[in-house]
C-alpha cells in the first residue's frame, strides 16, 4: 500500500470513530455496536503502532468520547475520566500483565479487584463537606456536561453524607443505568438500557428525568486525597458504607488464570443479572502499585475491561412457532424472552430445522445460548441442560404445513440422504402461507421494488383479500385502499406511482422476482443471458426443453430439476404468462458487433491473472457466449493450467478447437 493510500485510509477511519462518538456520546443514539466500535478503535491504534507518523489529535489513543453538547453547561474534570483498554481474550490478559511487569522491571505477586462493567452511562459526583454540589457526565473525558439537577433525582446517590469518615472534598464516579425490568416498560421509546439511561440524563428538565427508574452504582473516585485506605476493594467497602450502592459481584482474585476462570462462568451467568453488563473490569487492587504505574494519554496501565462476546447471550424459549417461506421451506423459530445482543433487543431466534432440533435437543421452557453475528438471524446455538426443568417434554415437529398440507423430506440424489428442511410441497399459489411469502419476494427490493409496498403492507392487503396472485398488484382497488387506517390521498398516490414504476422490469429481475427455488439472483441473470427476451424463456418452457439450460456455464441439474419441478404446476406457468402480459419486461441487448459474434466458448483449467468471472464477460463484451458443457455447439475450449482431461479428449473426438488461454487472448488482441 502506497504512503498516500495509508494516509488516507487511516483518515477514513478517524472520521469514522468521529462519527460514532458524535452517535455514541452526544446524541445517545449509537448505530453500530461495542463490538464493532472497538474493533475501530483497534485498526486506528495498530496503524499507529506501525506508522507513528499517521497519530492524528483525534485518535483514540489520544482523545475520548466527544465534547460535551452545547446544551449544557460545562464543568472541567478535576481528574480525566480515562477509558480502559480492553482485552477479549486470555491471550490480551498474558500481553495486559507482561506491560505490568515489563515497566516495574520486577515480578511481584498482584491482586486484583474484579468488578462487572456495567453498560450504562458514566457521572461523577463532587461531594464537599458530605454535601453533592456537582454532578458531571464523562463528555471527552476532560470537560463533562453539569448534569447536577438531573443525577439528584436517582434514588441510589445520596445528596448530603454524615460519615465522621467520609472526605471533606471527593469526586465520586459510578454507572448511570436501567434494569432489564423497568426497561421493557420503556422499550418503544428506545432501542436498548443504554440509549434510555443516557437520553434521560440528557433531558432539560429534570422532572422528566425523575419519571425514568435510572438507577446508580458507584465503583472509583477522581479527585481524592487519603492515606488510610490503601486497596480498590477497601474503597469499595467504604462506598458501601457512606451509602453508596456497589456491585455485589466485586470480588479479588490473585492470578489471570483465575481471572479467565471466573470470565468465563460469568459470562454464562451474567444475564441471570437484573442490569446488563458487556464485561469485567480488573485493577490493581494496590493503590500504590496504581500510583507507580500511571497512566498513558488515554487510559490507566493497572486496568482493564475484559469484554464479553457481543454476539451471544442466554434466555428462555417461551415458545416454538412454524413459518414456511417461499419455496415451502418449514423454519422452526424460537420465541424468547426479550435479551439485549450486541446493543439489539432479541425477541425470535431460528432453530435451523427439526434435524437441529433433535440434535440440540431444543424444548420448551430451555435457558439456551443465542448468537447473533453481524447481520445473520439469532439463531440457538445450545441449551443449558442444568436449567432445563425435570417435567420437560420433547418438541414433536408437526407432519403437516399449517395450510393442512402433508409436508416432505426431499431425497437428495447426490447426499444419497434425505434433507433435513422438511417442506410443503410447491402446490403454486394454494398454500397461502407459501403464496404470502412469494408475493413479498415478488415486491422486494431485488425484484421488482416497489417503495412503499412492504412485507406489512402485503400481509394486511393478504388479509383484506385485496390480493391473491402477483398480478392482483397491478388492479389494486386504490378507492378502497384510501379509505383504510395509516392511509391518506398522498400516500395512496406514491403506491400507484411505485406500482407504475414497476411495471418496467429487466428480464433477470423478473426471472428472479418469480420466486423459483435455485433462482438467486445470479442464476436468474445467466438464464436471461441466454434466453434474451421473455419470449424465448416462455417457449422453451412450454416445449419442456428444459436441458437447453445445460449449456449454460453455472446452471447445473439442481437448478434444472427445480425449474421442472416448478412448471410441473400449471397455475405457476398462468401467473408469469399472465404477468408477461401485465408488465414491460425488456429483453437483454447483447453487443451484436464483437469479434466473437456467434462464437461459443468453454473453460477448462485455472486461467492465469484472471478469474473465470473475467474472462466469461470478456466473451460476453465482445458478442460471444459461455457454454458449460463439451457438446457440438462448442466451437473453442480455452485451456488454462491443469484441465480437465476428459473435457480435452472430447473435444478433440468432436473436432473442436481446443486453444490456450494466451490464443484465446490472441483472437481479442
Amino acid at each position: 500500500m502506497k504512503l498516500s493510500e495509508i494516509k488516507n485510509f487511516y483518515k477514513q477511519k478517524i472520521d469514522e470513530l468521529k462519527k460514532h462518538n458524535k452517535l455514541y456520546f452526544d446524541e445517545s443514539s449509537p448505530k453500530i455496536s461495542d463490538k464493532e466500535y472497538d474493533k475501530i478503535k483497534k485498526e486506528i491504534i495498530d496503524l499507529e503502532k506501525k506508522f507513528p507518523f499517521l497519530i492524528s489529535t483525534s485518535s483514540p489513543s489520544k482523545s475520548l468520547g466527544f465534547a460535551p453538547s452545547k446544551n449544557f453547561v460545562k464543568s472541567k474534570h478535576r481528574v480525566k475520566m480515562l477509558s480502559l483498554s480492553n482485552a477479549f481474550d486470555f491471550d490480551d490478559l498474558k500481553n495486559f500483565e507482561k506491560k505490568i511487569y515489563n515497566y516495574l522491571n520486577e515480578k511481584i505477586e498482584i491482586e486484583y479487584s474484579v468488578e462487572p462493567k456495567i453498560d450504562g452511562i458514566s457521572a461523577s459526583l463532587t461531594y464537599k463537606n458530605g454535601m453533592l454540589v456537582l454532578g458531571t457526565s464523562r463528555g471527552d473525558g476532560t470537560t463533562g456536561e453539569v448534569i447536577t439537577e438531573n443525577l439528584k433525582t436517582i434514588k441510589d446517590i445520596p445528596q448530603k453524607i454524615k460519615f465522621e469518615d467520609f472526605p471533606e472534598d471527593i469526586d465520586i464516579r459510578g454507572e448511570v443505568f436501567i434494569t432489564k425490568v423497568d426497561f421493557n416498560e420503556l422499550k418503544n421509546d428506545f432501542a436498548n438500557p443504554r440509549n434510555a439511561a443516557s437520553g434521560s440524563l440528557r433531558q432539560k428538565d429534570p422532572k422528566q428525568t425523575k419519571k425514568i427508574p435510572l438507577n446508580f452504582v458507584a465503583y472509583t473516585f477522581g479527585f481524592f486525597e487519603s492515606t488510610k485506605i490503601k486497596k480498590q476493594s477497601e474503597f469499595l467497602s467504604s462506598l458501601k458504607k457512606w451509602g453508596f450502592k456497589t456491585s455485589e459481584y466485586n470480588k479479588v482474585l490473585k492470578s489471570i488464570n483465575d481471572l479467565e476462570i471466573f470470565h468465563k462462568k460469568f459470562e454464562k451467568d451474567r444475564f441471570d443479572l437484573e442490569y446488563d453488563i458487556d464485561g469485567l473490569v480488573y485493577k490493581i487492587n494496590s493503590f500504590e502499585l496504581q500510583k507507580r504505574l500511571g497512566f498513558t494519554s488515554s487510559s490507566p496501565r493497572w486496568a482493564i475491561a475484559h469484554k464479553f462476546s457481543a454476539d451471544s447471550a442466554y434466555s428462555q424459549i417461551m415458545n416454538i412457532n412454524i413459518q414456511v417461506g417461499r419455496t415451502g421451506a418449514l423454519t422452526p423459530v424460537a420465541r424468547i424472552k426479550p435479551v439485549n445482543i450486541g446493543g439489539v433487543l432479541v425477541s425470535n431466534a431460528t432453530l435451523h430445522n427439526e434435524d437441529e432440533i433433535i440434535r440440540k435437543d431444543i424444548r420448551l421452557g430451555d435457558t439456551v445460548k443465542v448468537e447473533r453475528a453481524g447481520d445473520v438471524i439469532p439463531h440457538v446455538v445450545l441449551v443449558d441442560i442444568k436449567k432445563r426443568k425435570k417435567n420437560s417434554k420433547k418438541f414433536v415437529f408437526p407432519q403437516k404445513c399449517p395450510c393442512g398440507f402433508n409436508t416432505i423430506k426431499e431425497f437428495n440424489k447426490i447426499t444419497k440422504k434425505y434433507d433435513a428442511v422438511r417442506r410443503c410441497p410447491d402446490r403454486g399459489f394454494d398454500c397461502e402461507k407459501i403464496a404470502v411469502e412469494k408475493i413479498k419476494h415478488f415486491i422486494s427490493k431485488e425484484a421488482l421494488n416497489i417503495d412503499g409496498f412492504g412485507k406489512k403492507v402485503v400481509e394486511k392487503f393478504w388479509e383484506l383479500k385485496l390480493i391473491r396472485f402477483p398480478q392482483d398488484i397491478f388492479k389494486l382497488d386504490y378507492t378502497k385502499i384510501s379509505k383504510l387506517e395509516g392511509w391518506g390521498d398522498l400516500s395512496v398516490s406514491n403506491l400507484k406511482y411505485s406500482i407504475d414504476q414497476s411495471k418496467k422490469v429487466s428480464l433477470d429481475r423478473f426471472l428472479y422476482s418469480i420466486g423459483i427455488r435455485h433462482i438467486g439472483i445470479e442464476n436468474a441473470k445467466l438464464l436471461a443471458e441466454y434466453t434474451k427476451s421473455i419470449t424465448n424463456f416462455l417457449n422453451l418452457i412450454k416445449n419442456k426443453k428444459f436441458n437447453e439450460f445445460l449449456n449454460i456455464d453455472g446452471i447445473g441439474e439442481t437448478q434444472i430439476n427445480s425449474l421442472k419441478k416448478f412448471f410441473e404446476n400449471q397455475s405457476n406457468y398462468k401467473i408469469i404468462e399472465k404477468l408477461s402480459s401485465i408488465l414491460n419486461i425488456s429483453d437483454l441487448k447483447l453487443n451484436k458487433d464483437g469479434k466473437l459474434l456467434n462464437n461459443t466458448f468453454m473453460f477448462t483449467g485455472k486461467l492465469s491473472n484472471m478469474s473465470r468471472a473475467e474472462a466469461k464477460s470478456m466473451i460476453e463484451e465482445n458478442s460471444g457466449s459461455v457454454v458449460s458443457s463439451v457438446n457440438k455447439k462448442l466451437k473453442y475450449l480455452i485451456i488454462g493450467e491443469k484441465p480437465t482431461n476428459r473435457k480435452v479428449q472430447k473435444a478433440k473426438e468432436l473436432g473442436i478447437k481446443i486453444l490456450s488461454q494466451k490464443e484465446w487472448l490472441n483472437l481479442l488482441n
